[in-house]
């Protein structure tokens, strides 16, 4: 079934889903840097967030881009088009 949503819609998905990689990525470096301020574990919980922030947000980029791969063989193949 083909996106039925004007082109705004979906270049805003695009923009909202782009910003939650980013919170993802922003959030567990904050989180470790606010627990190392108060349980003094130097920067170590910070270290840690930075690590998963990254392996989260990467893991949440390939994830996309392959649905999105998905979604343009299935919508060239309901076109007649070869892969």
């Amino acid at each position: 079934m083909p996106d039925q949503r004007p082109p705004d819609a979906r270049e805003m998905g695009i923009y909202f889903t782009l910003a939650q990689v980013g919170f993802e990525m922003v959030v567990p470096l904050i989180a470790g840097l606010i627990v190392d301020y108060y349980a003094g574990t130097g920067p170590w919980l910070a270290v840690a967030g930075i690590i998963l922030g990254f392996v989260g947000g990467i893991a949440h980029i390939v994830v996309l881009s392959r649905q999105q791969e998905i979604r343009q063989r299935e919508q060239k193949r309901q076109e007649g088009k070869p892969p």
